[in-house]
């Protein structure tokens, strides 16, 4: 009996992976992300209730940034 729930508990698993978000990313991958998108002196990355925050600098000015599940950077005031 137990066999034939094998399948549908690895079907069930496989599912649940591919609706994981694939925001996973390591620090150094945010890093090398934000720098490709312009951002230097990349500081202070935590992870939050709203998602990732990091502070960088960008044209010369320091900015909050916040970085979604899905990999979005929003700069914040």
């Amino acid at each position: 009996m137990q066999t034939r729930r094998l399948p549908h508990l690895l079907l069930a698993l496989a599912i649940a992976g591919a609706a994981a978000p694939a925001s996973a990313l390591t620090q150094g991958e945010l890093v090398a992300k934000l720098e490709a998108a312009g951002y230097a002196k990349i500081t202070n990355i935590k992870s939050t209730a709203e998602g990732t925050t990091a502070q960088a600098m960008k044209n010369g000015k320091e900015v909050r940034l916040v970085i979604d599940s899905s990999g979005q950077v929003k700069e914040q005031d």
